[in-house]
C-alpha cells in the first residue's frame, strides 16, 4: 500500500470519523476546523503549506455556500496538479461548476458521495465518485481506507458530477424505504390486535424480504424508546429528497413513492405525525441527526 497525504477540511460528525479511518489505514491525514479544538492547523493556508506536492484536499463542509467559499479559498492556494475532493453533500450541477472553475488553474476536482453517517468510523463508509480517471485512480488508496472491507461499498460513477447525482438517488431511495417502515409502524401500532409492535418488527430481522439496515435502526429506536413516546412527529429533510424530485421532473421519470415520502415530511411539519416518529428516530439513528422532544 501506497501511503498518502490528505487534507482535510470540516471535521464534524462525518469528517472528524473520516480523518480518523483514513489515519487507522496508515495514511497522514491534516484536518482543518473553525473549531480549533478539533483542528490540525489555524487556517487553510497553512494545511495547503504541510501538504507534499501534488496534494488532495477533500473537503467535508455543508452544500451550497460554505462549500463554495472553501473552493473558491483553495482555488487561490492550490497548484496545477493539485486535486479537489467534494464529499459532502453538495448538489451535481454545483459539481460541473466547481471542476470548470478549478480546471482553470489546471486544478482537478472530484465529487464524491459518501454514505455511512455516524456508522462511518466502524463499518466504512460506502463511495459513490465521479470525475475524471486519471484524478480518480490517484485518490484510489483514500477510497480504499474510507470504503466497507469487501467487494463492495465503492463505485467510478462516472464524470464530474455522477457522485453526488448518485447518493441524491440513494437518498430518494431512503427516503421512500423509510417511509414504507413508518407507515406499517403506525398501522400496527393503531389497531388492537396486535400489542407487540416492537417484537413484530424484530421478527422481520431475519428470513424477510424487507429486512435492511434501516429495519435493524428501527428496532435499536424502539429498543430505546418501544412506542417512541418522547419524540415528536416532525422530520426535517436534507435538501436532497428536493433534488431527487426535481431531477425526476427534469428527465420525466416518475418518482411517485419517494415524491410522496418527501411531501410526507413537509405534511408532518402541520401537525404531530405518528409516522414521522419513526422516520425521526431513523435519521437519528443512521445520522446522529437532531430530533425533537415532546
Amino acid at each position: 500500500m501506497t501511503a498518502m497525504q490528505l487534507g482535510l477540511i470540516g471535521l464534524g460528525k462525518m469528517g472528524g470519523n473520516m480523518r480518523e479511518r483514513i489515519r487507522r489505514a496508515g495514511h497522514t491525514v491534516i484536518g482543518y476546523d473553525r473549531n480549533p479544538e478539533v483542528s490540525d492547523v489555524k487556517s487553510l493556508e497553512e494545511l495547503v503549506q504541510q501538504l507534499d506536492a501534488p496534494r488532495t484536499v477533500w473537503v467535508m463542509v455543508p452544500a451550497g455556500t460554505a462549500t463554495q467559499g472553501v473552493v473558491d479559498e483553495l482555488k487561490d492556494l492550490l497548484s496545477p496538479g493539485d486535486t479537489v475532493v467534494d464529499g459532502g453533500n453538495s448538489r451535481w450541477t454545483d459539481d460541473e461548476k466547481h471542476a470548470a472553475e478549478l480546471g482553470i488553474k489546471g486544478i482537478g476536482f472530484v465529487d464524491a458521495g459518501v454514505s455511512g453517517g455516524v456508522w462511518g468510523l466502524q463499518n466504512g463508509y460506502a463511495l459513490m465518485v465521479g470525475g475524471n480517471k486519471e484524478h480518480v485512480e490517484r485518490l484510489q488508496p483514500i477510497f480504499d481506507a474510507l470504503k466497507p472491507e469487501g467487494p463492495y461499498g465503492y463505485v467510478h460513477a462516472g464524470r464530474v458530477g455522477a457522485g453526488h447525482f448518485s447518493k441524491m438517488v440513494h437518498n430518494g431511495i431512503e427516503y421512500a424505504m423509510m417511509q414504507a417502515y413508518a407507515e406499517g409502524w403506525e398501522l400496527l401500532e393503531k389497531v388492537n390486535s396486535v400489542d407487540n409492535v416492537r417484537e413484530v418488527f424484530r421478527s422481520w430481522q431475519e428470513g424477510t424480504v424487507i429486512r435492511s439496515w434501516l429495519l435493524d435502526l428501527a428496532v435499536n429506536a424502539l429498543d430505546e424508546d418501544e412506542h417512541l413516546g418522547k419524540l415528536r412527529g416532525y422530520a426535517e429533510d436534507s435538501g436532497e429528497g428536493r433534488w431527487t424530485v426535481e431531477a425526476a421532473i427534469d428527465n420525466a421519470v416518475p418518482l411517485p413513492a419517494i415524491t410522496a415520502s418527501l411531501f410526507a415530511r413537509f405534511a408532518s411539519r402541520q401537525d404531530d405525525s405518528p409516522q414521522m416518529k419513526m422516520i425521526a428516530a431513523l435519521r437519528n439513528q443512521f445520522g446522529g441527526h437532531a430530533v425533537e422532544s415532546k
